[in-house]
């Protein structure tokens, strides 16, 4: 067995009282104040008016979609919005909220929307279908500020370059520093990740998919949601089938929100990989969400993903 193994069985003893697990069900004023904002927010794409939703945004807020690197901070995040309706048209847009985990500090949204675009340029329209995670920060006084906004597509897009802004700016995580390993939390994370990259090298499924727990959500990009163990497993059975080789998989994180039983973790990785005479270097973003199970393991119950 090697080192690594026995690291993360140590965990496993080293963090093995038995955990209650509490109600994540939001209360009526944060499932009505976040209809709100869903409400606000279809008006801002419908009319163009960014302004609108530009309030709800916390100061470090980060916006994580496909192609584009990570914007960081509420005048990016306006730059954004702004460039976006100068190029299209949004002659509908709908958005169904799947769940709402009220984790304490932390209240976390996730669901499904629609949108038709209309490019100004060309009068050209596309229909999207995709999914995204919203992250809000509640402060000491009760406050409810959106500190993460994710989202990817269930499909390919065949404008996809349309929805790149370079002229807005971004951060490539993966480039970033990484959280020290300093704590408890971050030196689980680090082992954990550090035990992922071997296990999608070696194109494992059983072992991939004991990192997720029964009841994990998958926002994956480019497919449709996936729920649970049957769903995911059919899916890490067909998905490592067709992932290149790894010549190289750096997993790493540069924020931790340590909630107790809960941890989210803002991921991001770099993969050094080959397909035939093909070769290349990507970075990806990624939001993971963990709880810490009965019998002590951490387990990643929601997951989104986009790459840079």
């Amino acid at each position: 067995m090697s080192r690594n193994m026995y690291l993360v069985f140590f965990l496993v003893f080293i963090i093995s009282p038995l955990f209650a697990q509490r109600n994540v069900k939001p209360d009526d004023a944060t499932a009505a104040f976040l209809k709100k904002f869903r409400n606000d927010f279809v008006k801002s794409m419908t009319e163009g008016k960014p302004d609108i939703i530009h309030g709800y945004y916390g100061a470090d807020i980060r916006l994580m979609t496909e192609t584009q690197k990570t914007m960081i901070g509420q005048s990016n995040a306006l730059l954004y919005l702004k460039a976006f309706h100068q190029r299209f048209i949004v002659t509908l847009y709908t958005r169904e909220e799947l769940e709402i985990l009220d984790l304490g500090g932390r209240i976390v949204e996730s669901g499904l929307f629609t949108e038709k675009l209309k490019i100004k340029s060309s009068a050209r329209e596309v229909e999207i279908h995709g999914k995204y995670v919203n992250i809000w920060e509640r402060t000491s006084e009760g406050k409810l500020h959106l500190i993460t906004e994710a989202w990817n597509y269930n499909h390919r897009v065949d404008i996809i370059d349309q929805l790149l802004f370079p002229e807005v700016p971004t951060v490539n995580v993966a480039m970033q520093q990484h959280v020290p390993v300093k704590d408890n939390i971050s030196f689980e994370l680090a082992a954990l990740n550090h035990f992922q990259e071997m296990v999608i090298t070696a194109h494992d499924a059983k072992l991939w998919s004991q990192f997720y727990a029964d009841d994990y959500i998958l926002f994956r990009i480019g497919n449709p949601l996936y729920r649970g163990r049957k769903e995911i497993d059919g899916w890490l059975e067909i998905h490592v089938k067709e992932l290149p080789v790894f010549e190289k998989l750096d997993i790493r994180n540069d924020r931790i929100d340590n909630l107790g039983e809960y941890v989210i973790e803002y991921a991001s990785h770099i993969a050094i990989v080959r397909n035939g005479d093909w070769s290349g270097v990507s970075t990806g973003k990624d939001i993971r969400i963990w709880r810490r199970e009965k019998d002590g393991a951490l387990k990643i119950i929601r997951g989104i993903g986009m790459y840079d």
